[in-house]
């Protein structure tokens, strides 16, 4: 029977079993070959000892190429030293496919090579246990959100990427040809989340790519990255703060419940935070900074230094909430009795942002003043305002950034880590 390495136990002893997958290392020790077999789950041990296995198979093992696709069939035996505790004596070892050499990036992880290296060569890059791991835990992270908001009564919709105009003002925006017109590439579905609740949904969610044209270069942001947003009516910011927070708890619950096996591959140990996360407002965060040498003049966004100290304060993750309202989008609704502060929040993880989410502005002509004030065209967003004219709820949203939560989760040094095929300022290929 076909069976992943995973599968096997040293309870299997006897057993004969078929295995497919890649070469990841061959160690001839003249009279015995070890060979090691990967395939998504993990390593085998193929055990060749000359005595006992056949002249042919014996030949193969010793001049096959490491990375070659393989076929073996053998009986499982019990073996302390081997990984999982186990090895295959094989009975036949047939190659699918030859690799070439030399590799262009070891698997091994015996040589190690530069991220751009690795970003060019990704699909080998992708055969390494390690970064596996860090795309199995992507999947469970994905399925808890999912479950998640379904179970909390979200529907997931899916909303355009090639749209007229920009979500948030701006320039950020990648330009596309469509037929006869100009169009962009979409930064956000937040336009269509709020028109949503203009249409009676309520509770909505989707998790899908966004494209934000900045010319950055850090270990932080991308071109193209997954977000995964929810709308929500009849609530205000505190509201879909406190999903949010038991969102990326259920998360960690279930990474570390599920995803043993890959922590293992990445040696870390997952510590589930704690309920309910800490919430400070920008002005205690700018009070943080400037303690430690960080100066932010009121009503400018915090920057990487600033952070870095409020992170190294707080610690873990926490809320920075009411902005100022002229840092955030023009849809964030400012409190009645100071309207220079905004009911907005960004979620943190220690100095990276994570989340950013706001109750809306509801009402008509309150929304067309605050574009106008951003220095937009109402008339641009005709689409959009329509929906406010006839019975608009109040209602709140965040966007979480899926690479984030994944690095930050994982302590990745850089977010192009948690994405299979990145796109950055200067990476278009592969």
């Amino acid at each position: 029977m076909r069976v992943y390495t995973a599968d096997i136990t040293p309870e299997m002893e006897g057993q004969k079993v078929t295995l497919y997958g890649w070469v990841h290392e061959v160690r001839d020790l003249g009279g015995l070959v070890f060979l090691l077999l990967r395939d998504r789950e993990g390593i085998a041990q193929i055990t060749l000892p000359k005595k006992f296995v056949s002249k042919e198979i014996f030949k193969l093992a010793k001049k096959i190429k490491r990375e070659s696709v393989i076929k073996v069939v053998g009986e499982v035996k019990v073996e302390e030293k081997a990984p999982g505790g186990f090895e295959i004596i094989p009975e036949s070892i047939e190659v699918l496919n030859e690799s070439d050499a030399p590799l262009p990036l070891e698997v091994t992880e015996k040589v190690p090579a530069e991220l751009d290296t690795r970003l060019d060569h990704r699909f080998m890059d992708l055969r390494r246990p390690r970064v596996q791991a860090i795309f199995r835990i992507r999947h469970q992270i994905m399925q808890s959100v999912r479950e998640f908001l379904c179970e909390e009564g979200f529907i997931e919709v899916h909303t355009p990427k090639i749209v007229s105009t920009a979500t948030e003002g701006g320039t950020e925006l990648f330009p596309i040809s469509y037929f006869e017109k100009e169009a962009f590439l979409n930064q956000s579905p937040q336009l269509y989340k709020q028109v949503l609740m203009g249409a009676g949904f309520e509770k909505v969610f989707e998790i899908g790519p966004i494209f934000r044209a900045e010319e950055h270069n850090t270990t932080r942001h991308l071109n193209e990255a997954i977000s995964i947003d929810i709308e929500m009516s009849f609530t205000d910011h505190n509201g879909v703060m406190d999903v949010l927070e038991r969102l990326v708890h259920r998360v960690y619950e279930d990474v570390a419940e599920n995803c043993e096996r890959y922590l293992g591959w990445l040696e870390l140990s997952l510590e589930v935070p704690e309920l309910p996360f800490e919430r400070i407002t920008y002005d205690e965060a700018i009070e943080i900074a400037a303690k430690k040498g960080e100066e932010i003049p009121w009503g400018e966004d915090l920057n990487t230094t600033a952070l870095k100290h409020v992170g190294d304060e707080i610690g873990g993750l926490y809320f920075i909430t009411d902005w100022p309202t002229e840092s955030k989008p023009f849809y964030a609704m400012p409190y009645e009795d100071k309207p220079e502060i905004s009911k907005s929040f960004d979620l943190m993880h220690e100095w990276l942002e994570l989340a950013s989410g706001a109750q809306r502005i509801h009402l008509y002509d309150m929304l067309v003043e605050s574009i106008r004030a951003k220095g937009m065209e109402p008339e641009s967003f005709r689409f959009y305002l329509e929906a406010f004219r006839y019975g608009m709820p109040p209602h709140a949203g965040w966007g979480l950034g899926a690479e984030r939560l994944l690095m930050s989760m994982l302590g990745l040094k850089n977010v192009r880590e948690a994405v299979l095929f990145p796109r950055d300022r200067h990476r278009l290929v592969p």
